[in-house]
């Protein structure tokens, strides 16, 4: 299947809305969102880290290094108060984007 790039900030809203469900280290988060999006969408750790970092920069995400339970430290990513707020906000614009998206291409 080709590469499909992502909409220019939907990668932050993929994350908020992955860490929704609980703490994930990185390469987590870019399998949970390959999974879910039956393998259309592939995040390069280039471009999930650098978002990663933006969002806890901006508070929307806190991360901290804890040990699995193989014994490994892995830096775990959680979604902030600040997060949810921020991911409700992002999730109402994507829907407005896609409908009118749907609206243009019905009348071609």
């Amino acid at each position: 299947m080709p590469e499909r790039k992502l909409v220019q900030g939907t990668l932050e809203l993929l994350i908020l809305r992955t860490l929704l469900f609980g703490p994930l280290h990185g390469h987590g988060i870019a399998k949970h969102i390959q999974r879910t999006s039956e393998d259309v969408l592939q995040v390069e750790h280039g471009s999930l880290y650098p978002a990663l970092h933006r969002l806890e920069k901006s508070g929307c995400i806190t991360s901290n290094w804890e040990q699995t339970e193989s014994g490994r430290e892995m830096r775990m990513y959680r979604l902030t108060p600040k997060g949810r707020k921020q991911l409700s906000v992002e999730e109402s614009k994507w829907d407005e984007l896609v409908r009118a998206m749907a609206r243009v291409l019905k009348r071609v």
